[in-house]
């Protein structure tokens, strides 16, 4: 999604307030403050790099008209990532033997400590980015929270069904197809995946219970709002997103389906994934005939988060410094 973001801010010549201090992240696992926002990227159209929603301080910096979106993941597959992705940066997951959800979820207290840094990565994560309480276990707060991201966002999307989330984002903005056209980004290899059994995904959910409770919720939602416009018309315009990106991916990479490799068989520094510990990610190798113009935009479709941030970072950079220069010089 954040992809897809600066892309479009690229394109349409817009300003996409970034992390300063060449972070990818604003001031995470803290609330988003307007003072972790590089200088030279304000004043924004469009904030898309990760960060704990703080509404207060947005408003501080984005337009009176901003609209806001968010995504969510169902909740097993959700933490299994999570569990795998995060091992280096959370204690509570390196403390349980052999990094076994398994025992985690036999146990859950025997590991977790509520006040540690990036416990959030184990307990109700979306919760936590939300600004909510990781913690809590009432039905009333969840169905509170519920309501209050009901009111601030204008849409949920469910990364489960990402394809159909971007038809509704399309009509929401009233953009084009070429706007929501997409590769896949920071997937794991299959081997990096632990198998989630039904049992082990009802602990999960039992778990992180106001997340799975945000996720019904507004999964719910979602197919109430893709019923509205039609679901036959929905389907028609996924396909013509699907083929879209096959006619896209044809020209990046010889083939409809996007060539996956392994980091250390990428040979383009610009389209290494970062590698979290031993969790190995893939990415892409474009092919290698692209004409320039080819070669930019299949470049910009796969560049992986870290990469991609810092590029547009140092573009806005150097315009924010000719805008300045040319109100000196008059």
């Amino acid at each position: 999604m954040q992809n897809i973001l600066f892309r479009f801010a690229e394109r349409h010549n817009l300003t996409v307030a970034l992390p300063k201090n060449g972070d990818s992240q604003f001031a995470y696992p803290n609330f988003f403050n307007v003072k972790s926002v590089q200088l030279e990227t304000t004043p924004p159209n469009i904030i898309t790099n990760h960060m704990r929603f703080n509404k207060e301080e947005l408003d501080k910096l984005m337009p009176p008209d901003t609209v806001y979106i968010t995504t969510m993941r169902e909740t097993s597959a959700m933490f299994e990532s999570l569990f795998v992705y995060c091992y280096v940066s959370s204690a509570s997951i390196r403390r349980v033997p052999n990094e076994s959800i398994e025992a985690f979820l036999d146990d859950p207290f025997k590991y977790y400590r509520p006040l540690e840094a990036h416990s959030m990565y184990v307990r109700n994560c979306v919760t936590y980015d939300l600004g909510g309480n990781k913690d809590s276990t009432e039905v009333d707060y969840a169905q509170q929270l519920a309501a209050k991201v009901e009111k601030t966002f204008s849409l949920v999307m469910i990364s489960d069904y990402f394809d159909e989330s971007l038809i509704l984002l399309r009509h929401l903005l009233n953009w084009d197809l070429e706007d929501i056209v997409y590769f896949k980004a920071n997937m794991r290899s299959e081997k990096a995946k632990k198998t989630i059994t039904p049992e082990l995904s009802d602990k999960i959910r039992a778990w992180n219970y106001i997340d799975s409770y945000l996720f019904d919720h507004f999964n719910a939602s979602l197919w109430r709002q893709l019923k509205a416009i039609g679901l036959d018309c929905v389907a028609r315009e996924v396909q013509l997103l699907r083929q879209a990106q096959e006619k896209l991916s044809m020209t990046c990479f010889g083939e409809k389906t996007s060539r996956l490799n392994s980091a250390a068989k990428i040979k383009n520094r610009a389209l290494k994934p970062w590698q979290p510990g031993n969790v190995e990610i893939v990415g892409y190798e474009l092919s290698p005939d692209l004409s320039a113009e080819n070669q930019t935009l299949c470049t910009k479709l796969t560049m992986p988060e870290l990469q991609y941030t810092d590029a547009l970072r140092q573009v806005q950079i150097q315009r924010y410094k000719k805008a300045k220069e040319r109100q000196t010089n008059n």
